[in-house]
């Protein structure tokens, strides 16, 4: 038997900036350029509309933007509004028109798809370019905490099929990714939360002090700009680190370390329709992972209500109804989303615990009543329950 073998080494920028399409600002023209600064690129921005209506000048800018540079950017052609939220992610035509899109306009392999929008737009958008000629070049501009702080500046790329979260996708690093805090300041307070819990997640993963930072300024985390612009450096650095340095970038095994509270937030949003944020979902996750862990004896009790404490402060609420939804013979709906991970994963379950804050490990299987007992658990945080 013969075996061959070769590495591929990816590298890309990630930048921090403001006003990322003011004609002052040549940061995202140097950044289409870097590789050939003498050649003039074709570029397809595509916009998600919840920010278009939002900023509703963008379109515009992106129009002034490219006359100002046109040395270096060439427009493809106009500028591509696709469906906002997880709705984009949902049907498989929003990927398929994209495509069409990108055949009709011509773009090629050294062409670019600018994607300007939250995690799910970013998401299909890159899962579309790297389908097209085996891959075209993704710019990622992310314009919510969430896609700033985490998914944003990931390798990975999916849409939803047949119910399950991420169901098909490729892992394709972007060319770049641009964060612009401008952009954060029209999201609703319920988004800017929702993305925060990324950042506590890898804080309880990788940076006990981070995680006190975080937990310091928790109450004002939401509204203040510069506690909250820290956080999204942090984290974005601490999941780069991970992806670059952990040597399993593409996850070709089964371990998920960073999937903190994740097995029950993919579930969690599938049940309720997407009524709950995914940041929402992966917040009562990660509480829930946190009961299973004092329950298991793996996490001491004291710590654990430091890190529930934390969470309440920040605004997050960390009990759903659905997490008493049952089948018809009567097995908690839940539970289905623990086999849907581990099917996910390559049917071998890796679930992520923590020992203590800025300490976990990996347990390999999950006892179900001790799940159920964790739900019961939760359910003392229900909204009415809390100051009782």
């Amino acid at each position: 038997m013969s075996n061959y073998g070769f590495s591929v080494p990816f590298s890309f920028p990630l930048e921090f900036t403001r006003g990322v399409f003011d004609v002052a600002n040549p940061l995202f023209a140097e950044v289409v350029s870097r590789l050939e600064p003498d050649r003039r690129h074709r570029v397809l921005f595509v916009i998600d509309e919840c920010l278009a209506e939002a900023n509703p000048h963008l379109h515009d800018a992106l129009l002034g933007y490219a006359s100002a540079f046109a040395d270096r950017i060439e427009l493809a052609g106009p500028p591509v509004i696709v469906t906002g939220g997880e709705a984009v992610k949902n049907d498989i035509a929003h990927p398929l028109q994209l495509l069409r899109t990108i055949n009709d306009l011509g773009l090629d392999r050294q062409s670019f798809v600018a994607a300007i929008g939250g995690g799910a737009v970013l998401d299909m958008v890159s899962f579309a370019a790297a389908l097209a000629h085996r891959g075209i070049r993704v710019v990622r501009v992310p314009t919510t905490v969430l896609a700033q702080a985490d998914s944003g500046v990931g390798v990975k790329n999916s849409i939803n099929l047949f119910g399950k979260k991420n169901f098909i996708g490729t892992f394709v690093p972007p060319f770049a990714v641009i964060n612009d805090f401008d952009f954060l300041e029209t999201l609703e307070p319920r988004d800017r939360l929702a993305g925060v819990i990324e950042a506590v997640k890898v804080a309880l993963l990788k940076d006990a002090a981070f995680f006190e930072d975080l937990a310091a300024h928790a109450p004002r985390i939401v509204h203040d700009t510069t506690v909250l612009h820290r956080a999204i450096r942090r984290s974005a650095e601490l999941h780069l680190q991970h992806i670059c340095g952990n040597g399993d970038p593409f996850e070709l095994g089964s371990a998920r370390p960073l999937d903190f509270g994740h097995w029950a937030a993919h579930k969690l949003e599938s049940m309720t329709g997407h009524r709950l944020r995914h940041g929402e979902a992966v917040a009562i996750g990660m509480a829930l992972d946190i009961a299973y862990a004092v329950r298991q004896g793996f996490l001491a009790r004291d710590v654990a209500n430091r890190i529930i404490s934390a969470l309440e402060a920040t605004g997050f609420q960390l009990w759903d109804d659905a997490l008493e939804q049952r089948d018809a013979d009567g097995t908690l709906t839940l539970i289905r989303g623990l086999r849907e991970f581990r099917e996910h994963l390559g049917g071998e379950l890796h679930i992520t615990m923590l020992r203590d804050i800025g300490q976990s490990f990996e347990v390999t299987s999950m006892h179900e009543p001790a799940i159920m007992a964790a739900i019961q658990d939760l359910a003392t945080l229900r909204p009415a329950n809390v100051g009782r």
